[in-house]
């Protein structure tokens, strides 16, 4: 990843004091950054399937596309390295940090800055695919991930949330360079709506697009809170506790039996290996990082209050560990009677 060219002040500032920066005086730009290259490649994309729309972007705090605004909020921190660095330390991720989910997320915000552009929502065909786009937004959404009438494409089941969500999805694997849905999604109702923007797209070649504000909407020079004010309400979003149902299960895999007391104790074999594990499951069931990060909290206390110990091969208790907070995740996120509504 190129290094921007211009240098900050707050480049070697502590943790602590960059989080008392507020977001206006970062002042970083898309110029000069990896970011370029990543919308060049977007442009090329639309450019080869004869979309005219270059949707325009600018500097925020999220990623996002503005209602009847064909444009792209791009996050601050992808700008910068030490920016991406605290990032990562506040919410253990970083979305959008690597070309191939920078690149899923510019084709998404796309296909919303196209709906913006041509109105594609006031089209009676488009509702009776999607849904009425007037549907007011939900803080949380609850999606059946069984469900074949939508496509999968970001994480989540994102395209359940909301019928705009629905469109961007279903235009951004469409978009994607060799992604094969007519034989990935046959048989699936979801390819309906692949089939019909591959129409829509055709109708749309060569053409102006009816909307061309280049408005931008919470600019990051205009946002005033601070790193850390940002960050807090961030996190406080994406807090959720499931049940404290862990006990039986932690003591079938670790041991309290008094003869393994000289054994490493449970809570700092979890302690050691969470960063690995926290990432794994989060990759495959598509669980916030900062959501299980909680779990593995409760689960470390649970541990140091049951006295159990880490017995038995490393490498095997890592594997039943990591299976173990998968099933817990995917029980507290689509169990029958625990599913989670996640939040948009």
């Amino acid at each position: 990843m190129p290094m921007p060219r211009r240098k900050y002040a707050w480049e070697k500032l502590s943790d602590e004091q960059l989080l008392k920066q507020r977001l206006s005086s970062l002042r970083v730009a898309l110029e000069g950054t990896w970011l370029e290259d990543c919308l060049n490649t977007l442009y090329e994309e639309l450019e080869g399937r004869g979309i005219r729309l270059r949707p325009h972007v600018w500097i925020s705090s999220e990623w996002f596309s503005p209602a009847n605004v064909p444009g792209i909020a791009i996050p601050f921190y992808l700008t910068h390295p030490r920016l991406m660095k605290i990032e990562k330390k506040m919410m253990l991720d970083v979305e959008g940090g690597t070309w191939s989910e920078c690149m899923a997320i510019l084709r998404h915000e796309a296909g919303h800055a196209l709906q913006h552009a041509y109105q594609f929502q006031r089209r009676r065909r488009w509702g009776q695919l999607f849904g009425p786009s007037s549907k007011h937004y939900p803080r949380y959404y609850r999606p059946n991930p069984a469900s074949r009438r939508y496509v999968q494409h970001l994480r989540l089941w994102y395209a359940q949330s909301h019928p705009d969500e629905d469109f961007a999805e279903t235009f951004a694997v469409w978009l994607r360079p060799r992604s094969n849905w007519r034989t990935r999604y046959a048989g699936w109702p979801a390819l309906k709506k692949l089939e019909y923007v591959d129409e829509l797209m055709d109708e749309i070649a060569g053409k102006r697009p009816p909307i061309k504000t280049r408005e931008r909407i919470d600019p990051l020079r205009e946002l005033s809170q601070t790193l850390g004010d940002h960050y807090r309400k961030k996190q406080a979003f994406y807090a959720f506790r499931p049940p404290k149902t862990y006990d039986r299960d932690l003591s079938r895999l670790f041991s309290a039996d008094p003869r393994h007391r000289r054994e490493q104790p449970a809570s700092a074999f979890i302690r050691r290996h969470r960063a690995q594990i926290r990432q794994l499951v989060a990759r495959w069931t598509g669980e916030n990082q900062l959501t299980l990060d909680v779990v593995l909290d409760d689960m470390i206390s649970r541990c140091r209050e049951l006295n159990l110990r880490a017995v038995g091969p490393e490498r095997k208790l890592v594997i039943n560990f990591t299976v173990l907070l998968t099933a817990k995740t995917m029980h507290a996120l689509f169990g029958p009677s625990l599913r989670k509504w996640i939040a948009l």
